[in-house]
């Protein structure tokens, strides 16, 4: 039996195995997508059924969806808002989660409760973890406030100020995802051979030399998944938003998928959110790309 024969035999062997995870994905994620770029094109409420006679026809207006977002305001508005989160959400949230990392990945004792204690802010959920940092923040009640207080500093509206809601959902962010984060960033360097380090150490090179030479060099391919993972997360920001400023105030803090659920579900404009969800994915779907080329010029996969 040739290579060519017995690649088609293990082939044939695996699709039954194969074929429900097929179908579900086919039915809830290829057909969703094919009619989402339909929606796209249509003026539809959500309310009336798609399955109506002449559904199409009635309702088609081509790309003038895409023309109204691309040639207003609105949108540029909210991709700077989106832009404004993620330039201060991955630079804190890569120091906190490689922080973290180096300190889990210290032999110390009682270090499995600490990693357990670090991933419990992941395991909450956004909704529980949103009115804590809505109490967090309070003006008035707020311990944040109040330990700003005991060093004498007047300490801000947070989520009520329009130039502190977006820091405020960041703080938030962070504290969310940096437990996630950590453990992965964890498991990079625990696949980092102590070799490296024992040589340094009889090179004379100290921990910050072994750190900038040795940890963050052989790091890369972690810091890599964590900066795409990040970033596609960062343009898909909706819970804590919603949570905690509901877009507000006065804009500040509308997000992309802040406006489709509201287009959606609120304004009942199905058609406008579904134009506005493809823009997010060309959006994410091209960053990504760019992402992906420019690794070669600083991610070691040696």
């Amino acid at each position: 039996m040739t290579k060519k024969k017995k690649a088609i035999m293990e082939t044939l062997h695996a699709f039954p195995f194969l074929l429900p995870s097929v179908i579900g994905l086919f039915i809830f994620c290829l057909i969703p997508l094919v009619i989402s770029v339909f929606l796209s094109m249509t003026d539809w409420n959500g309310l009336e059924k798609l399955t109506s006679s002449g559904f199409f026809a009635k309702h088609f207006i081509g790309l003038e969806n895409y023309i109204k977002i691309l040639s207003g305001k609105e949108f540029y508005q909210v991709l700077l808002n989106t832009c404004y989160f993620i330039v201060l959400y991955i630079p804190l949230m890569l120091a906190a989660s490689i922080g973290i990392a180096m300190l889990l990945n210290s032999p110390r004792k009682g270090i499995g409760l600490y990693r357990i204690l670090y991933y419990i802010p992941v395991l909450t959920s956004w909704v529980a973890g949103a009115l804590i940092w809505r109490w967090v923040l309070s003006p008035q009640y707020g311990i944040m406030n109040n330990i700003l207080a005991m060093f004498h500093i007047t300490g801000p509206n947070w989520l009520q100020d329009a130039k502190w809601a977006m820091p405020a959902i960041v703080m938030a962010s962070v504290w969310k995802d940096m437990g996630f984060f950590g453990l992965i960033l964890l498991s990079g360097l625990q696949g980092i051979s102590k070799s490296y380090y024992e040589a340094a150490k009889v090179d004379g090179a100290g921990k910050w030399k072994q750190f900038s030479s040795i940890t963050l060099p052989l790091l890369t391919p972690t810091l890599f998944f964590v900066l795409v993972v990040a970033l596609i997360n960062s343009f898909q920001l909706f819970p804590q938003v919603m949570i905690m400023t509901d877009g507000g105030p006065n804009g500040a803090t509308q997000v992309m998928v802040e406006r489709i659920y509201n287009y959606g579900f609120r304004y009942f404009k199905m058609g406008y959110a579904a134009a506005f969800s493809w823009l997010l994915f060309i959006i994410i779907f091209a960053l990504t790309s760019l992402q992906l080329k420019m690794q070669k010029g600083w991610v070691h996969y040696d």
